[in-house]
């Protein structure tokens, strides 16, 4: 009797809104609260030793864009569009290679046997054990001149004495540290989503005579979108507001939407247009969100057909 009782109240609209109001309330504190701080924030006009005055101005997300001559005309900018551009491509750019090396990893995993996945999945988890600053270090001494790399090749003869393959401080070094940092993250909902796969479809295939790729194609590739589009997301959203490996690893030179944010709250004290870029960040965030949403509802949709 009780449990139809409670059952009855979980399933009322009443019930359900006392069910969510905690994580609700959670949510519009720590989330919600501060995004509006962030907003507001970045309609303010700054304040020469840091912080912000209280009076409304859009110049922030002006100065994306435009920057004032010596006449005070607003000239077009494109530096902070370059900024836009090379984390944009880099957080891309690192989507796809993590994706062409997790999903082999994913599907070779999840042909093991039970006790050998366990092992491999634990082993993918291996570097969240270390910290991430410790990580981007760890690749400058492998990158850096006279690094793990360059003194093999020394050895070898391959290259002079005073020769190095000089990948630090470049897009490549933050690309590798990128791809290094998320590649788990793709690697484990993949995993997760062929798990679940029943490989009688793929054995089916076989017997009507479809060859591994076709069938790796048409059956294993359509059957694991889910785990697909969530390690793109849980790789790109994150990668494209990474700052330390860019800051540790491409230079002062070589700055991304993070390090943009992070350098105006610190030391060029400008905090509506940290703000400013952060909610551009923000947008391009809820636009790849929304269309994990879309690609997924879409996928669910044909394959329910």
């Amino acid at each position: 009797m009780s449990a139809g009782i409670g059952g009855g109240l979980a399933e009322s609209p009443r019930g359900r809104f006392l069910a969510l109001a905690p994580a609700m309330l959670v949510i519009g504190i720590f989330m919600l609260i501060p995004l509006m701080i962030m907003l507001a924030i970045s309609l303010m006009e700054p304040n020469v030793y840091g912080g912000v005055h209280r009076q409304f101005s859009p110049d922030a997300y002006v100065q994306f864009l435009f920057q004032r001559d010596f006449d005070d005309n607003l000239v077009f900018n494109p530096g902070y569009l370059y900024i836009l551009g090379r984390s944009l491509g880099l957080a891309g750019s690192a989507t796809l290679i993590c994706f062409l090396l997790g999903f082999p990893v994913a599907w070779y995993i999840v042909r093991r046997p039970a006790h050998q996945r366990n092992l491999l999945i634990f082993l993918v988890t291996i570097p969240f054990w270390t910290n991430l600053l410790i990580r981007a270090y760890a690749w400058i001494i492998i990158l850096g001149r006279g690094g793990v790399i360059d003194t093999p090749l020394h050895w070898l003869g391959l290259m002079g004495p005073d020769a190095s393959i000089s990948v630090l401080y470049t897009n490549w070094a933050i690309l590798i540290g990128l791809v290094y940092t998320y590649l788990p993250l793709m690697i484990l909902p993949i995993y997760a989503s062929l798990e679940r796969l029943d490989f009688r479809l793929f054995e089916a295939a076989a017997d009507l005579y479809s060859s591994k790729w076709a069938s790796m194609r048409h059956v294993v590739v359509p059957l694991a979108l889910p785990g697909i589009f969530a390690g793109v997301i849980l790789v790109f959203v994150p990668a494209l507001g990474d700052f330390i490996s860019a800051q540790l690893l491409g230079g002062s030179r070589r700055l991304m939407l993070g390090n943009l944010v992070q350098l105006q709250f610190s030391t060029a004290r400008n905090w509506p247009f940290g703000a400013a870029v952060a909610v551009i960040l923000l947008i391009f965030v809820l636009a790849s969100m929304l269309a994990y949403l879309r690609l997924n509802r879409k996928t669910g949709l044909e394959l329910s057909k």
